[in-house]
């Protein structure tokens, strides 16, 4: 080779990149020492960018298309070598090409708990993964802020960095979004199109734009996610009302099948005197607001005195003992059914008022009747006797 071929191979005539992968974001145009020359042709192809570099600042950023580099076209490069009217000589630069396809489906997720911060639970620890695509707008801010001097850097590389940006925006990013934790799961598009707002605001010096953020879950505590659970099961029923009814009617079942074990009857007990306590308080505000004024002594269902509660209207009502606890009281029609339903027999203790003490229901002649065989098939329930007590 000539020194008029030597010569000539140290000048570059075209600049491109034929990117041949599917990864790779940035890679740097092999200059090998050469120099550029005045007229060379740029080719910048579509999914692409051209960011010129000269030492170690910030030229020209081409976009998609074909360009003859002269003073006309790389007017930041002509200010920074000082080109008044033109060049004539040939000149060394860094030349960038940046991918700037969309990169679809990269999986994130939160390193372990976070903290959110619920508006009605307070500060609750969650882990949350989904996927998101992502893609380079701003390619001049990418070459100086993320990718610096390397000469190639592919999508694995950026990974990483941007799980890590997500994690550090995400908690603050559901926190202001206004849903409660409970609400999540109903709103998981909006979610992932607020965090999405979100990152990108407050990461946009990097020159990147996530252009999708899909929250696929958000993982709550167990013990949350067992009281959200049960809650949606208590509206589902019908209320708290309908929720303790059923309850004792499980319980009572339990304890019915299993006399002599502890484990539902305990249960049940619980659920009972809870119960109880409600219907009592019930009954002394009513005893205050009919009578100027009307105490409990401490227990469960024990009237000051030794008074009972007066009966409802339509005959006396029974209370039932259960374990050694009273439960109750309970009209006639009501303990009818539970007999029917096997769930109350001549055995079981009762008391009501005017009574000298506990005795077996089949030795009460009002309830003695509910026991003969093939007696008349108990009418329903009363309106608002509620379900079957734990006996």
């Amino acid at each position: 080779m000539g020194l008029l071929d030597w010569a000539k191979s140290q000048f570059i005539d075209v600049i491109e990149w034929q990117d041949q992968s599917t990864d790779t974001i940035l890679h740097q145009y092999d200059c090998r020492g050469n120099e550029i020359k005045n007229g060379a042709q740029l080719i910048v192809r579509e999914s692409q960018a051209a960011v010129f570099i000269h030492e170690g600042e910030l030229g020209d950023v081409f976009m998609p298309g074909k360009y003859t580099l002269d003073t006309n076209n790389i007017p930041v490069l002509t200010s920074l070598k000082s080109w008044k009217y033109a060049f004539n000589s040939p000149f060394k630069c860094e030349v960038y090409f940046v991918n700037t396809k969309i990169f679809t489906a990269q999986k994130w997720g939160t390193p372990g708990e976070v903290i959110v911060s619920d508006p009605k639970y307070g500060d609750i620890s969650v882990r949350a993964f989904g996927t998101y695509s992502v893609k380079v707008a701003d390619p001049g801010a990418f070459v100086t802020k993320v990718s610096g001097t390397k000469s190639e850097y592919k999508m694995e590389e950026i990974a990483d960095e941007l799980r890590s940006i997500i994690a550090q925006n995400i908690t603050i990013a559901l926190g202001q979004s206004g849903y409660s934790v409970a609400q999540y799961a109903a709103h998981l598009r909006d979610l992932g199109q607020y965090c999405e707002q979100y990152i990108n605001e407050e990461n946009k010096d990097y020159g990147l734009q996530f252009t999708k953020f899909l929250i696929n879950n958000v993982n709550l505590p167990e013990d949350l996610q067992k009281a959200l659970k049960e809650g949606v099961s208590i509206n589902m029923m019908g209320g708290m009302g309908t929720y303790q009814a059923k309850a004792q009617a499980d319980a009572m079942k339990a304890a019915a099948a299993n006399p002599g074990g502890g484990g539902g009857m305990e249960g049940m007990m619980g659920m009972m005197m809870m119960q109880n306590m409600m219907n009592q308080q019930n009954m002394m505000n009513q005893q205050h607001m009919m009578q100027g004024g009307y105490g409990m002594q401490q227990g469960y269902g024990q009237p000051m005195g030794g008074m009972a509660p007066p009966p409802m209207p339509g005959g006396a009502q029974y209370y039932v003992a259960v374990n050694g606890q009273q439960t109750g009281p309970y009209p006639v029609s009501q303990l009818q059914q539970y007999a029917a339903q096997g769930q109350f027999n001549a055995q079981s203790m009762v008391w009501a008022q005017g009574m000298a003490g506990w005795t077996a229901a089949g030795q009460v002649p009002e309830l003695a009747a509910l026991f003969n065989a093939g007696g008349a098939v108990p009418p329903p329930p009363m309106p608002g006797a509620g379900a079957p007590p734990a006996l």
